[in-house]
């Protein structure tokens, strides 16, 4: 494989070659920081070999996979570094899936060992209906689970065991999507792909040695991990990683990190905007924040907080192959351009290229190789249908001016984007269909007042039900990952369809315009006696209103 480097920097290396690096040049550095503990890179090290024997005991070994079911935690960032360590692929799992979701995603990956916070394995066994069909590890977290589940802490031996020879060509982690285009799909990346996201970050945002990098984003997205944790390890700086974000704790801990750099996705940038003012707002050492979507009013945010906000495209397949360059000026409305490891194409149905201004789908092409992900694991003929013609397919729509800013207008795919989570309609439809009294359910993005979408369902009950929005509600709430749960629900006769069988949504969201639709947050506020915030209503049009253009959040 061809030797490359972006800003300066080889993307050959592996994450433990890295690491190996780091503590060799910067021992005493710290270079993780979680829960109020510094841990330095050499002592990361020495942590990391010592978790990584007790796997090898285990079995985890070249080209295993480890599946893990972990919250933001310093175990859980052991557990990505000890897999690769051995050669072994890191697979997260998002720890809000359950039922049919999280055992997808289980049969989906086969791992070697799965390990899980303990009071994560109740679900995880419901999922199976019993015990999981692949060895469990629970973390040091809470009370301990039930089952044969072992302990994480019983892994972790007193003699370390050397780094596996590989090389950056090995797949070092699965990464899921959303399930957009149907069932979430196990995206197999290389070393490479996590090396060269960072590497572009450091060099297009202008990160240095001296940053604290702030995320309070989850491990099992691209943000903590790709765009968080290897900036730090390439530089020599702090990632500081949050357990979740908290708007009501968010400056505090922006201030007690001494973050310098932040991210941000979805409604996280509207939500700190609307909080109330404080004569301290600009008092905090965070110099940076990238993240989109970027509304209009960014530079009222920026003067006062003191920071400068920078815009990108990313997604979990395609890298982020379009950034906002920190030493350029801000288009508005734009993400940014491509960046040269990239060729971009905007195109027609066919593929073929669309000039200036016409909105298209956005084809990306690595110029070199490994730098987006290898293929869907399990899954060849989705790997195809996505690099057809040789280029990456997005399903994304953009569209591009002269200079080549590239501007995001929408997704050709079915999919909600709710307070930064892309959420695959199927997966929302085949869990209120589960509910034994509904006949058939489509599942729509509608307008949010914090930027981004709400899950709104239209329900068809079996003949003679007397079916109501609570109960669909509730059974939700208990079967269905948090953000998935509907927030709006209708019932209606019947659901448009096209001639081949399939729910036109389009006319579905015309047709049932005026339909009366349940608001969950507005039995919560009657329950409290509390107002419904401006612009909230039950019914009318606000809840299936036209779509307004938004910016693509970073890494689905």
């Amino acid at each position: 494989m061809t030797r490359a480097e972006i800003g300066g920097i080889a993307v050959d290396q592996t994450l433990p070659g890295l690491l190996d690096d780091a503590a060799a040049n910067w021992p005493d550095r710290v270079f993780l920081h979680m829960d109020g503990e510094s841990t330095t890179f050499s002592d990361f090290r020495k942590q990391v070999a010592c978790l990584a024997s007790g796997l090898a005991d285990r079995g985890v070994g070249p080209d295993s996979r480890l599946s893990v079911l972990m919250r933001n935690s310093k175990a859980c960032v052991l557990t990505w570094f000890a897999a690769n360590w051995l050669g072994a692929a890191w697979v997260p799992i998002n720890t809000e899936w359950r039922g049919r979701g999280l055992e997808n995603a289980v049969r989906l990956a086969a791992p070697t060992l799965l390990i899980a916070d303990a009071d994560l394995y109740a679900p995880l066994a419901a999922a199976f209906d019993g015990e999981p069909p692949v060895p469990v590890c629970t973390a040091p977290m809470g009370a301990g689970a039930s089952g044969t589940a072992a302990d994480l802490s019983a892994l972790i031996h007193r003699e370390p065991t050397a780094p596996v020879a590989q090389e950056s060509p090995r797949t070092a982690g699965m990464l899921y999507t959303s399930g957009t285009t149907g069932r979430s799909k196990a995206c197999a990346v290389s070393h490479r792909y996590f090396v060269s996201q960072a590497a572009i970050a450091v060099r297009d945002f202008g990160l240095r040695r001296s940053d604290v990098l702030y995320c309070p984003f989850p491990l099992f997205h691209a943000d903590a991990t790709a765009l968080t944790v290897v900036p730090a390890l390439l530089m020599g700086a702090t990632a500081a990683i949050g357990r979740r974000f908290s708007a009501s704790r968010f400056w505090d801990e922006v201030r007690a990190t001494g973050a310098t750099v932040f991210d941000f996705m979805g409604a996280t940038l509207s939500i700190l905007h609307k909080a109330e003012r404080r004569a301290d707002d600009a008092d905090n050492p965070a110099r940076l924040a990238w993240g989109v979507p970027v509304p209009e009013w960014v530079g009222e945010f920026e003067q006062r907080f003191g920071l400068t906000v920078l815009e990108l495209y990313g997604s979990v397949e395609a890298n982020i192959p379009v950034t906002q360059k920190f030493d350029a000026p801000r288009v508005p409305g734009s993400c940014g351009t491509p960046t040269p490891e990239f060729d971009i194409r905007v195109a027609d149905a066919n593929g073929d290229p669309v000039p200036p201004g016409v909105v298209g789908e956005l084809l990306v092409r690595p110029r070199i190789p490994g730098t987006i992900l290898d293929g869907y694991f399990g899954d060849a003929e989705a790997t195809a249908k996505a690099f057809s013609h040789l280029w990456f397919h997005s399903g994304d729509l953009v569209k591009a001016d002269e200079a080549d800013n590239i501007f995001f207008v929408g997704r050709g795919k079915d999919a909600i984007r709710r307070r930064g989570e892309n959420i695959s309609a199927l997966e929302v439809e085949e869990g209120v269909e589960a509910h034994p009294d509904v006949l058939e359910c489509a599942a729509v993005g509608v307008p949010s007042d914090l930027t981004e979408e709400e899950v709104k369902v239209f329900v068809v009950k079996r003949p003679g039900s007397p079916l109501d929005a609570e109960s669909i509600w509730t059974h939700c709430a208990a079967t269905m990952a948090r953000f998935q749960v509907p927030r709006y629900i209708s019932f209606v006769d019947s659901l448009p369809k096209t001639p081949t069988g399939k729910v036109s949504k389009l006319r579905l969201m015309e047709m049932m315009a005026d339909a009366p639709t349940w608001d969950r947050e507005q039995v919560v506020s009657s329950e409290t006696d509390e107002p419904l915030p401006a612009g909230r209503t039950t019914c009318g049009r606000h809840a299936h209103a036209t779509l307004p253009d938004r910016r693509r959040s970073t890494h689905e």
